[in-house]
């Protein structure tokens, strides 16, 4: 008698612990998936922030437990957050951790990431729509530019043509450097028109051409009527022969 009762009692135990053993996902809980060697290792990663040992780790231990949902929730979360970044394979991961730990309290976070997940990909795939004040930012932006290199193009017109109607002329061919000689009864001075104040002398001639008067010598060389006429005395303007060498006053 005692010993169908022993039996009895022993068959029980062992159809409970049968069952129970049949509803737990393999490793028995995070305590035992956590042991595994391959988790272990990819914990040590994340310490030394080695991330794709860590992702290579962690996948060595789903593959030996494809229920582990502690090493599917590290993969979600690296593929997430660190390189190299995989929105796609971060959503089958957060899945997985959600199908094998519906209750944990992790859920709902793991939810929200996923949510953050897709996201990213629809950016990817498609571009958000630009707001319409960020538009009409961009085409006054636009405007801007188009106004200032029409008033960068009128500028360098404006110079070229100040160039052409005030060009540089380097002396004529004909100036020498001679020293005029004095005439009789002059002390080398030159002598003014009209009492005005002497001009110095410069040392330049000009060889006259024909066909030139003393305005267009003036404005060749940039000096004053007045002054090229102080500078040659008893200068006749209207009777002024080709081949006349005239002092030229400073410029």
């Amino acid at each position: 008698m005692n010993f169908l009762v022993w039996w009895f009692r022993s068959l029980t135990l062992a159809l409970l612990c049968g069952g129970l053993s049949g509803c737990l996902p393999s490793g028995q809980g995070d305590f035992e998936e956590e042991k595994e060697a391959h988790y272990l290792a990819g914990r040590n990663c994340l310490n030394t922030m080695d991330f794709r040992g860590a992702v290579e780790a962690f996948e060595s231990a789903v593959e030996v437990n494809p229920r582990s949902a502690s090493a599917h929730f590290q993969l979600g979360c690296l593929y997430e957050e660190k390189e190299p970044q995989n929105p796609a394979a971060a959503i089958y991961h957060y899945e997985q951790f959600l199908k094998w730990r519906p209750t944990s309290d992790k859920a709902e976070f793991v939810k929200q990431r996923v949510n953050n997940c897709k996201q990213d990909l629809a950016k990817a795939v498609m571009p958000l729509p630009i707001p319409a004040g960020m538009q009409r930012e961009f085409e006054k932006l636009a405007d801007d530019n188009r106004r200032l290199r029409e008033d960068n193009e009128s500028l360098r017109a404006q110079l070229a043509g100040r160039s052409q109607v005030f060009p540089t002329n380097p002396p004529g061919p004909n100036v020498t450097r001679s020293t005029p000689s004095p005439l009789p009864g002059n002390t080398g001075r030159p002598l003014s028109l009209g009492g005005g104040r002497p001009t110095a002398a410069t040392g330049r001639t000009h060889t006259v051409q024909a066909g030139e008067t003393p305005m267009a010598i003036a404005r060749k060389y940039g000096v004053k009527l007045d002054d090229l006429l102080r500078a040659n005395p008893g200068l006749d303007p209207k009777r002024m022969r080709a081949g006349k060498t005239l002092n030229l006053p400073p410029g």
